[in-house]
């Protein structure tokens, strides 16, 4: 990586992909599974054709064009064809549901929605859910304009304008509007560049939706920056990863836990090229169970490199270092790019090995919550400091070990317990692969242990059976009054398992 390199991004997502279309612009930027590949060049020149097409409609810079487009080419070119133009990037979550949909539309003031020919009736459902009145541009194979849409000329542009907006999942209360700047967002693709090195040779994997988080900015982001490509999948699917891997000749991918999970549990592993080939896997949105990095390793020969990540931060906060750096299995790792503190309840900075809550600072954190400027205030310290709602502690070597979250904390007669040690134990059984504690309310502690799982395919395997072994490894006290066996554990964009949302599901 070159100097340059190893300090924040300057610029905007337009001058950024200018330059790659200029340097590399016959080099292939993004491959699909079932659509021709792009060029560095071919992305430019189509997101300049459709910026120039949004603007002649008579948008004007800081007006939001909401996004309703899954992981395809098409859904690519108009999220880099909305952030070349300038205008504020609404990105809808897909599977957010009607009323969150309709919520996150209106609330972005989208004057313009591009949708897929195949999400028009999601955005039927969440217009009535909202009474939302917009132009609509549905996206297919190619993009059906107005009949009079002409040509327009593009705004300048400035690292500090408004880049994207994207809403958190709002397990409690409405979901709020997380607002990134060019230079948040292009920090947010630089911290992932810096920590896993990547170069132009590299080639990434992305199974996650474009419409979270970590999908947008760890494997469309982090090849921006980098210069290398990425492999832009649908969805995932355990039966074709390997498959998929070594066709493409992927070098790296990003995933969540309960993919790890999935992989580990499949009947499919990687050829030996194919293992030789990949560098590393990268894990992130929730805690990885020791368990399961150590097994997915021991099984097929990749090392998985915990992070961690928000949306605030434009993902990546932490990560481990590559092998042969020490990996601590457990920590999401250190900062890189960023500072990373705990702090009190008085928000001032802990000393190692003290728990409290972990803060982030540096230049891939949010500008604001949209329009919401009391939130925005509770979340940021006095000293600038984002609050992640994350308990966690830091040793004399900078590593964070997440202990768990302020909202998800079980307080049993008082007593807090950290819902992921129960997770952990869980894991540790062969036939469990997913599993999640949480609290329910209770007339003589306050709060009980409960749990939920999802068993492998064909297991079968009683509830007693689960119960004996929390109650081994974690004693009485600790151990889930009911561990509740589901077909599958509700999950966000991510994948990562909505913990909040599973005391409801089993009432």
């Amino acid at each position: 990586m070159s100097a340059m390199e190893k300090t924040p991004p300057t610029g905007t997502i337009r001058s950024w992909l200018d330059r790659r279309a200029d340097e590399q612009g016959t080099d292939i930027s993004h491959y699909f599974i079932d659509a021709d590949p792009l060029t560095w060049g071919e992305l430019r020149t189509e997101a300049a054709r459709i910026a120039s097409k949004l603007s002649g409609m008579g948008l004007s810079k800081g007006d939001s064009v909401a996004l309703m487009l899954p992981n395809t080419r098409e859904g690519i070119l108009c999220l880099f064809g909305v952030l070349y133009a300038g205008f504020r990037t609404a990105i809808i979550n897909l599977v957010a549901g009607a009323e969150a949909m309709g919520y996150a539309l209106f609330h972005s003031d989208a004057v313009v929605v591009l949708v897929g020919e195949k999400q028009v009736d999601l955005l039927t459902a969440a217009s009535a859910a909202q009474d939302i009145h917009m132009r609509v541009i549905v996206v297919g194979q190619s993009i059906v304009w107005p009949d009079n849409a002409q040509s327009g000329p593009l705004p300048d542009l400035v690292a500090s304008d408004h880049a994207i907006l994207m809403y958190t999942s709002g397990t409690t209360g409405r979901p709020k509007g997380v607002l990134h700047t060019h230079a948040s967002l292009l920090a947010g693709g630089w911290t992932t560049t810096l920590a896993h090195d990547l170069s132009p040779l590299d080639r990434g994997l992305c199974v996650l939706p474009i419409y979270h988080i970590n999908g947008l900015c760890v494997t469309i982001m982090g090849p921006l920056i980098a210069g290398g490509s990425v492999v832009v999948c649908d969805k995932f699917s355990a039966s074709r990863f390997w498959r998929v891997c070594a066709e493409q000749q992927v070098t790296w991918f990003s995933v969540v836990p309960t993919i790890i999970s999935h992989l580990l549990h499949g009947e499919t592993d990687p050829d030996a090229a194919t293992k030789a080939r990949i560098r590393f896997g990268r894990s992130a949105s929730s805690a990885l169970a020791v368990e399961t990095q150590l097994a997915f390793e021991t099984r097929f020969g990749i090392p998985i490199v915990e992070t961690m990540g928000l949306t605030e931060t434009a993902a990546q906060i932490l990560s481990n270092p590559l092998p042969p750096g020490l990996r601590k299995i457990g920590s999401p790792g250190k900062a890189y790019g960023n500072e990373v503190v705990i702090l009190s309840d008085q928000q001032e900075p802990l000393g190692a090995d003290i728990e409290g809550e972990i803060a982030i600072r540096g230049p891939n954190v949010m500008l604001e919550y949209y329009k919401n400027s009391e939130a925005t205030q509770a979340t940021f310290t006095d000293s600038g400091w984002l609050r992640t709602g994350d308990l966690g502690k830091i040793d004399t070597e900078g590593y964070v070990f997440v202990t768990g979250r302020l909202k998800e904390l079980i307080i049993k007669g008082g007593e807090n317990i950290a819902p992921r040690e129960v997770d952990e134990v869980l894991y540790t059984h062969a036939d469990v692969v997913e599993a999640a504690a949480f609290a329910r309310p209770c007339t003589s502690y306050g709060e009980r242990v409960e749990a939920a799982v999802k068993l492998r395919d064909g297991a079968n395997v009683a509830q007693s059976e689960l119960i004996a072994l929390c109650l081994e490894k974690l004693g009485k006290f600790k151990c889930p009054d009911v561990i509740h066996i589901l077909d599958d554990l509700p999950k966000g964009p991510s994948g990562k398992i909505q913990r909040l949302r599973l005391a409801d599901m089993t009432a």
